[in-house]
């Protein structure tokens, strides 16, 4: 009997993403894996509100993603929102907007169940011998750092983003000084709070990075003019070359930084307070080096779907 064609789609802050495979774990097969910027919380950390035009983006974007579900098969489908939504006073607006447009209703996710699922899809391919692990999810608003090795041991959803760090700290072009040294300075804070409530994120044996600011910093480190996840997908991104790109990213004017190869335009803005968060992190936690992973939430999602039942 051959494997059920499973979907998931992620409502972040910054992107909506789609992945649809045939099965889960380690074997599925990808079918299709869609990343499209639509800053669904644009303005939500000073308004509390999610903006009608960014409503408006992100269910076109779905409307999308609904004809690909439909053309390759999708059995079952779920549909998560994460730190935009937990922060705005109007999430069913989109909700109800999406649901209209997928014909499921996205699920509200703690930053918790958020953690455990970027663990699972991140690890699924990694061995064991390998850990503990440290997998670090730097997204729009929100990061998360959890600990394990075959499961999750420890994990916290602190409100730090490239999103969230942007419209708070950097109001220059390029950005001065001072703002970067805000958002580094900030990201270390919370640093010192993770460490002594999960000590073990000082003691894993790998380090590894998901999401769009540490994809697109190791794409540039890799000069790719075309998007190449088999490139990026295990990349061992060490701490040199990480400062080397955070340098390079965020001492350039914004329309010299698009021409970096591996930099898309929609993301050479949020890339500045992504690239202080993330070298923030591995200067604070002394990291050596990264490892890169393209799995992450979605494929986590996709696996918690494996079982019985699906919508």
């Amino acid at each position: 009997m051959p494997e059920p064609v499973l979907a998931a789609i992620d409502c972040g802050t910054n992107s909506t993403r789609l992945l649809v495979s045939r099965g889960a774990g380690a074997d599925k097969v990808p079918l299709a894996r869609v990343n499209t910027i639509t800053r669904l919380g644009r303005g939500v950390d000073a308004t509390g509100r999610l903006d009608a035009a960014a409503i408006e983006r992100t269910v076109d974007v779905l409307r999308d993603y609904r004809g690909i579900l439909d053309e390759l098969g999708a059995e079952r489908l779920r549909v998560t929102a994460t730190s935009a939504a937990r922060d705005a006073a109007n999430r069913d607006e989109f909700f109800d907007a999406a649901e209209v447009v997928l014909g499921s209703r996205p699920e509200l996710i703690s930053g918790t169940e958020e953690a455990e699922l970027s663990f699972l899809g991140a690890t699924a391919e990694l061995d064991p011998a390998d850990g503990p692990f440290l997998v670090v999810d730097i997204g729009g608003g929100s990061t998360e750092f959890i600990v394990g090795t075959d499961r999750v041991e420890g994990a916290r959803s602190v409100d730090i983003g490239c999103v969230r760090f942007l419209e708070q700290y950097v109001e220059h072009d390029p950005p001065l000084p001072e703002e970067l040294h805000a958002c580094i300075s900030v990201t270390q804070q919370w640093l010192d709070d993770i460490a002594r409530e999960l000590p073990a994120v000082r003691e894993a044996k790998t380090f590894v990075g998901l999401a769009g600011t540490v994809t697109t910093m190791a794409a540039v480190e890799l000069g790719l003019h075309e998007w190449d996840r088999d490139a990026i997908h295990h990349f061992r991104f060490t701490r040199p070359a990480i400062e080397e790109v955070f340098r390079t990213l965020v001492t350039e004017p914004l329309e010299d930084r698009k021409h970096n190869p591996g930099l898309e335009d929609a993301r050479a803005d949020v890339i500045v307070a992504g690239a202080c968060i993330f070298v923030g992190i591995v200067r604070g936690l002394d990291v050596d080096t990264c490892l890169v992973s393209e799995s992450d939430i979605l494929d986590g999602l996709v696996a918690s779907l494996a079982g019985p039942g699906g919508v």
